[in-house]
C-alpha cells in the first residue's frame, strides 16, 4: 500500500475511534479503555467473531470490578480487517479479530491455510492451543510489535458448484471457482484441475447468479449468511482448509496493563476462544439443515476420496509455502499435526 494512503488510512480510523468514543471519555478518566474491533455481523447468535469480543467484554468489565472498561466495536465500524490490524499495530486501536489478513503482516499465518491439514477440529484446537500455537505466537509478537491473545475459528472450507457433484478431484477439472486472490488459493484449484477466479466478496452472489463462476469454497456459515443455496446445487464437505481468526492487541498497550488486569485479560480471551469456536460450530451444524432445506444437494467424501483431495493439492501448496517461510517451520507444523493427530486416535476407548 502506498505510505501516504496508509497513513491517511490510519489517521481516518483513529479519527473515527475518537468521535466513537468522545461521550464517555470523562467518564472514562478513571478507568482504561481497551477498544476492540472487528468486521463482521453484530448478531451474537450468528457472528463469531462479535460472540467471541462480546464474551470476552463482559468477561473483563465484570472481573476487573469497572478499572478496565472494554469497547466491541463490529460491522467494520472502525474499517475493515486490514485497516484495524494497521490500527492495533500503531497503537490506535487496542485490539481486534482478524484472519486472511493476518498473512499480510506475518507471512507464517499462512501455514494453517495448507489445503487438507487438519483432520477435524479438535486436532486444530490442539496444535494451535499448544506449543506450536504459542510458538507460533511468540514469532507474530517479535515481528509485528502485536500479541496473539489466542487463536479462534472461521471453521473447515467446502465446495460449492451449481454444475455437478464433486466427489473426486476429477470432478473439479473445468469448473471456473471464486476464490481469494492468494498464491495458496490459486495453486490449489489449479492442482485440482479448476479454474481459479479472483472475485471480490461483495460480488460473488452476483457472479454464481449470473454463472461467471460455476462455484465458490466457503465454510458453512459463510455459505448460509450469503444465500448462496438460492443460486448453487451442489455442496461437497471436503474441508479442504481450516480458517483461523487471531485476537490480537497492541503489545505495548498490554504491558502497560498492572500483572492482574493482564492476567483478567489472558484468561478472558481463552474464554472467549471457546465461545468463537462454539458459535462457528453451531452454526455449521445447524447451516447443513439450512442449506439441505434449501435445496442443495449435500455429499461427504469418503476418507479414500479426501485422500485424492489431498495428494493432488497439499504438497505443491507445501512446496510453494517453503519459498516464503522457513522450510523447517512449515515440516514442524505437518508433524505436529500428524503426532496430535495420532495420540488423539490411540486415547479413543
Amino acid at each position: 500500500m502506498n505510505r501516504k494512503y496508509k497513513v491517511v488510512g490510519l489517521l481516518i480510523v483513529g479519527i473515527l475511534i475518537a468521535a466513537m468514543t468522545l461521550s464517555v471519555t470523562s467518564l472514562a478518566s478513571s478507568k482504561i479503555i481497551m477498544k476492540v474491533a472487528h468486521a463482521d455481523a453484530t448478531d451474537i447468535y450468528l457472528s463469531r467473531k462479535h460472540g467471541q469480543l462480546v464474551a470476552f467484554a463482559n468477561i473483563v468489565n465484570s472481573q476487573s470490578g469497572g478499572r478496565l472498561e472494554v469497547q466491541v466495536f463490529g460491522a467494520g465500524a472502525v474499517g475493515g480487517e486490514r485497516e484495524y490490524v494497521e490500527a492495533v499495530q500503531a497503537g490506535i486501536l487496542q485490539g481486534g479479530i482478524a484472519s486472511g489478513v493476518i498473512g499480510n503482516f506475518f507471512p507464517e499465518a499462512m501455514l494453517t491455510d495448507i489445503p487438507y491439514l487438519f483432520p477435524n477440529a479438535t486436532v486444530a484446537w490442539e496444535v494451535l492451543d499448544g506449543p506450536f500455537g504459542q510458538k507460533l505466537s511468540q514469532m507474530f509478537l517479535e515481528r509485528t510489535g502485536m500479541r496473539n491473545l489466542t487463536f479462534a475459528e472461521v471453521g473447515f472450507r467446502h465446495f460449492t458448484n451449481s454444475i455437478r457433484p464433486i466427489r473426486t478431484p476429477d470432478d473439479m477439472k473445468g469448473l471456473k471457482i471464486r476464490v481469494m486472490e492468494t498464491p495458496i488459493y490459486v495453486t490449489m484449484m489449479k492442482e485440482l484441475g479448476a479454474s481459479p477466479t479472483p472475485i471480490a466478496w461483495t460480488e460473488t452472489y452476483t457472479a454464481l447468479q449470473t454463472n461467471v463462476v460455476d462455484g465458490q469454497e466457503n465454510p458453512i456459515s459463510t455459505i448460509v449468511f450469503a444465500n448462496f443455496q438460492e443460486v448453487q446445487k451442489y455442496l461437497t464437505l471436503d474441508g479442504h482448509m481450516y480458517g483461523v481468526d487471531w485476537f490480537v492487541v497492541n503489545e505495548d498497550f498490554f504491558q502497560s496493563l498492572p500483572d492482574d488486569l493482564k492476567a483478567i485479560v489472558v484468561e478472558a480471551a481463552k474464554v472467549s476462544a471457546a465461545v468463537g469456536r462454539g458459535l462457528q460450530q453451531l452454526n455449521s451444524a445447524v447451516g447443513l439443515e439450512t442449506l439441505a432445506e434449501g435445496g442443495m444437494e449435500i455429499y461427504a467424501p469418503t476418507p479414500e476420496e479426501l485422500e485424492q483431495f489431498k495428494q493432488a493439492t497439499q504438497k505443491p501448496v507445501v512446496d510453494w509455502l517453503k519459498t516464503q517461510i522457513d522450510p523447517n517451520l512449515v515440516d514442524e507444523l505437518l508433524r505436529t499435526v500428524d503426532e496430535v493427530f495420532k495420540a488423539q486416535a490411540e486415547a479413543l476407548p
